[in-house]
């Protein structure tokens, strides 16, 4: 099965890019990115700006946008079975030459997990000009770690947002 990357969620404000590799199958059917109930991305960023996490996806994005963090996918689309990143195959980059030319504004780049930033590397490479961290995944799929576990390594977001913002 082929999964398409949705658009990426930034404007002209946005310092920050969270970076995932590809939406699930869950948030596909849904056309929500992190849409799948056990995902733990939306309630991690709503805790760390100590808020309650709202229903409806709409309200949800607009976290994003109060704090200038824009989000979207390292690869624009892959052949796999599943949602785990290992089943992967081939990926195709997302045009982050042109994202980067349009928002070179963006100086902080946050995986949200390790096979993110195993492609964005591959395919896209790090320079100089941005701050990579590489955060513990919110997947389900990650129960090494408990949710607190993951909000304090989550705490380098908050920080970063702070730092942009000041």
């Amino acid at each position: 099965m082929w999964k398409i990357s949705f658009e990426p969620i930034i404007d002209e404000k946005c310092r920050i890019l969270i970076l995932g590799t590809l939406p699930s199958e869950e948030s596909m059917r849904k056309q929500e990115r992190y849409g799948h109930k056990t995902n733990q991305f939306w309630r991690l960023l709503f805790a760390l700006f100590d808020k309650p996490l709202p229903e409806s996806y709409e309200e949800k994005t607009t976290i994003l946008a109060e704090n200038n963090i824009a989000i979207w996918d390292v690869l624009h689309s892959a052949e796999g079975k599943g949602s785990l990143d290992s089943n992967l195959k081939n990926e195709k980059p997302n045009d982050f030459k042109t994202l980067f030319k349009e928002h070179p504004q963006i100086k902080y780049i946050f995986f949200t997990s390790t096979k993110a930033s195993e492609f964005y590397k591959k395919y896209v490479g790090f320079d100089d000009t941005r701050i990579y961290i590489t955060l513990p995944s919110p997947s389900a799929a990650n129960a090494r770690m408990t949710f607190a576990q993951k909000l304090e390594k989550w705490q380098l977001l908050l920080d970063a947002v702070r730092a942009v913002n000041a």
